[in-house]
Parts: C-alpha cells; sequence; structure tokens
C-alpha cells in the first residue's frame, strides 16, 4: 500500500514579490526533504502559476504507510520547514489517501 500525502497552502500576503519569494522557499524547504527523511519515497512541489484565488503551492508526496507519513511528520527538518510554511501561510488543505 502507498498513501498519498497531499497539501495545498495559501498564502497569507496580498503582495505579489513577497508571494513569489516565499512560495520559492517553501519549494526549496520541501525539496530539501527527500535527502534527510527515508521514509519519504517520492516528492513533488509545485507553484501555482495562475492568477487569481487559487492556492500558492502544492505538495505532493508518497509513503509506505501511515507509520512513515508519522515518521515524515515528526522529524526534525520537517518541524523546520513546517514553522516557516506556518509563518506565512494564511490558509491549509491536506488529504491523505491510498493509491
Amino acid at each position: 500500500m502507498t498513501i498519498r500525502h497531499v497539501v495545498s497552502w495559501k498564502l497569507a500576503t496580498s503582495d505579489e514579490t513577497e508571494r513569489a519569494e516565499q512560495a520559492a522557499e517553501i519549494k526549496r524547504g520541501l525539496e530539501s526533504l527527500p535527502a534527510v527523511i527515508p521514509q519519504l519515497r517520492s516528492l513533488q512541489v509545485g507553484v501555482n502559476v495562475v492568477p487569481g484565488d487559487n492556492f500558492d503551492v502544492v505538495l505532493i508526496s508518497d509513503f509506505d504507510d501511515l507509520d512513515g507519513i508519522q515518521a515524515y511528520l515528526d522529524h526534525p527538518a520537517h518541524l523546520e520547514v513546517a514553522g516557516y510554511i506556518r509563518s506565512v501561510v494564511g490558509s491549509r488543505a491536506a488529504v491523505d489517501f491510498e493509491v
């Protein structure tokens, strides 16, 4: 069984330059995680390219099981990236499902 973890974030800022910088920092931080978290089987991060009322950043990641997701969530590297994300995000949506 593979568990897919999908998270979308809407940044709090309305300034387009700041939004682009924050989205790039989120992407950079998340993309650093596969090198240090062995439970993370695959990871994709996308930054929205269509203006409007969409979410700004999406994470799509795969794990072997729910224990793998928990290990990822508790890992110090993830906690550091998540701390930055929480500091700049206005809203978040997430879903975990079997694939």
